[in-house]
């Protein structure tokens, strides 16, 4: 009787809400997904490698959205990473 009167067919209202509201909670956990496999700004295991900003290659965009990216490196950045290893 409980299932009855809370199911969709007779509270037919709750259907574009429930369709929403799992639509929404589908695309964020897919977002979490797409920036824990692919962003270099997520890290799960940070003893493993506790430097992951010196693994990031500038010529791919990390943003979702990039126009116009030009990346040169600073020469005395540079130089200042060769010295430093």
């Amino acid at each position: 009787l409980v299932l009855k009167c809370f199911s969709l067919v007779y509270v037919f209202q709750l259907i574009p809400l429930v369709g929403i509201v799992s639509s929404a909670a589908v695309g964020a956990l897919a977002f979490c997904a797409y920036s824990l496999f692919s962003k270099s700004d997520v890290i799960i295991n940070k003893s493993g490698n506790p430097e992951p900003w010196e693994n990031v290659n500038p010529n791919k965009p990390q943003k979702l959205l990039t126009i116009h990216q030009k990346w040169k490196p600073i020469e005395e950045l540079e130089n200042v990473k060769k010295l430093t290893k």
